[in-house]
């Protein structure tokens, strides 16, 4: 039985990262995911890897990006409004098509908003990372095991695809303690013939690159980036499925809210209600095949946010608008209860699905 240890979530991130042969930190410290930091100052220095403190969240993301392009395993991390002022280096990073990893704990917002936990970067995590054309891989961890387990995953992923990978957890993963295995054994090696490592007079110059004057060969990077992207929500969409098999009505929620929603079905199902839920683990690629197993017996989804309501649009869209979707939400770093969503379920029950 594998070993387990009592970590923070954010402590667990930074530590998984490490055993995935990440050995180059660049961040600035922003409650609620500050242990990461100080957790990789405290660290790396030990084992030959580099912690850097940068002067702002914008030197940080550029410096990932060179890193990047040398080909090593890089990582950021920081918490909503940090991770605003890196969204153009994410660009540049995409454009450039390099591997990176980068952790945002949310807290609320928007504007310098609060500490307290959020969900309200789906947005900018799912759609709008930054400017152009280009998506990011983005992982939901629902406990301090998976904040870990993600984190390697993402290292795998970005390094597959060459594309970053992004850990959105609320500020209540970070910061909440559970036992954690860290056995993961040895990293993964992927081949990276475009790194910008030294010819030695063996081979052309390898050059990393977003800029193309040529409006034909930019347009032929964004077809070729979409086709890869097309491969990603075909074959790396992952959720969970809980008692779905005969739900007539199915909460769809991440992170804590999939947590605090468990025990508002138990309740509801102990009343004889016909509730399940579907917990998305990648928000980018969504799991639409999740929906399409569930839709001929769902009558309604309810999508619990920790937010004004952004996920709710991609819960409408799975099944194709054809089901209605309601929102429990709280917002501004609230949590909802589970009378909350006992509530909205019973509701929709009573309802017969209709919004």
């Amino acid at each position: 039985m594998a070993e387990k240890v009592l970590m923070k979530g954010n402590e667990a991130i930074a530590e998984a990262a490490i055993r995935a042969g990440c050995r180059h930190y660049f961040g600035y410290p922003i409650t609620p995911q500050t242990e990461i930091a100080a957790y990789m100052a405290k660290r790396m220095p030990k084992i030959g890897g580099t912690f850097l403190q940068a002067e702002s969240e914008i030197a940080a993301i550029n410096m990932v990006y060179g890193v990047a392009a040398a080909g090593l395993r890089v990582m950021t991390s920081s918490s909503s409004p940090g991770v605003s002022l890196k969204s153009e280096g994410l660009s540049y990073i995409a454009g450039s098509d390099l591997p990176s990893f980068i952790v945002n704990v949310e807290r609320g917002g928007p504007g310098l908003g609060g500490i307290q936990p959020s969900q309200s970067d789906y947005f900018m995590a799912t759609k709008a990372g930054g400017h152009g054309d280009f998506r990011m891989i983005v992982l939901a961890p629902a406990s301090v095991q998976e904040m870990a387990d993600l984190t390697v995953k993402g290292f795998d992923l970005a390094d597959e695809y060459r594309m970053t990978s992004m850990i959105l957890a609320d500020g209540t993963m970070g910061q909440m303690m559970e036992p954690v295995s860290l056995e993961f054994g040895e990293p993964k090696k992927f081949d990276k013939p475009w790194a910008t490592t030294g010819t030695q007079m063996k081979r052309k110059h390898n050059i990393v690159n977003s800029l193309y004057l040529v409006p034909e060969e930019l347009e032929k990077g964004n077809f070729e980036r979409f086709e890869r992207y097309a491969k990603i929500e075909q074959k790396e969409a992952m959720w969970e499925e809980y008692l779905t098999d005969d739900a007539e009505i199915c909460v769809v929620a991440f992170g804590i809210a999939s947590r605090v929603a468990k025990n508002a079905i138990a309740e509801a199902r102990a009343r004889g209600v016909k509730v399940g839920m579907i917990r998305p683990i990648t928000l980018w690629p969504f799991p639409k095949a999740a929906f399409e197993k569930v839709e001929k017996h769902v009558k309604t989804f309810i999508s619990v946010e920790l937010s004004m309501g952004q996920m709710i649009e991609d819960v409408q869209l799975a099944p194709k608008c054809r089901k209605p979707v309601l929102l429990c939400n709280r917002a501004g770093g609230m949590i909802p209860s589970a009378d909350m969503i006992l509530d909205a379920i019973l509701k929709a029950d009573k309802n017969g699905g209709a919004e």
